[in-house]
């Protein structure tokens, strides 16, 4: 799978982290289908995402039905932030989609390292703000995106997903039926990308 961001585009406190993973964190690798974290359990971890790629899946309230809800991607965080850094309770399970390798810290490790100085301090809010702007984003992709143009958006952040995952994994980030992503794919075939 293709990397979505490499490290240009990381500002400079994410590759502070990033080299903070690498550093303190212990490398683990995850099997398909392994979990990170597991819904209603205590949260525990940040990983640096070195390969492969993980589903946060959430269950419904009235339906009990698994959404998709994220994922995180080669060279991205993976967490239940900021649940981890206390140990409160996961809100989401996440689990690996493939093999997978990270740099994991616990969350008693990071607290350390955020209250050994201002900078630290500083960095844990440009986090804090990085992790409110996706979601901000996401909520408003989900309000205001078309069906299509939410495709479109994740097949630019990772142009490699559609081959990776399965197609119901896609439909469900994305909020629609597999048979709609189906007719979004096909009309996609049959106008030559447009």
């Amino acid at each position: 799978m293709e990397q979505k961001y490499n490290s240009s585009t990381l500002n400079a406190e994410l590759m502070r982290l990033k080299e903070f993973c690498k550093q303190e964190g212990e490398v683990v690798t995850y099997l398909k289908d392994e979990k990170f974290e597991c819904e209603e359990t205590p949260a525990q971890w940040l990983a640096y995402v070195e390969r492969g790629c993980f589903k946060y899946v959430t269950r419904g309230i009235s339906d009990n039905k698994k959404h998709i809800t994220w994922f995180s991607f080669e060279g991205e965080f993976v967490a239940d932030y900021p649940r981890f850094l206390y140990g409160h309770s996961a809100q989401s399970t996440i689990q690996a989609m493939m093999p997978s390798r990270v740099y994991r810290l616990s969350g008693k490790r990071l607290r350390q390292f955020f209250s050994q100085s201002i900078e630290s301090m500083e960095m844990r809010a440009i986090i804090a703000e990085h992790i409110l702007c996706q979601f901000h984003e996401r909520y408003l992709d989900l309000h205001c995106a078309t069906p299509r143009e939410r495709y479109d958006m994740l097949m630019q952040r990772c142009p490699g997903i559609a081959n990776e995952l399965p197609q119901y994994a896609i439909a469900s980030f994305l909020n629609i039926t597999p048979q709609m992503l189906s007719r979004i794919r096909k009309e996609i075939s049959l106008n030559g990308n447009k």
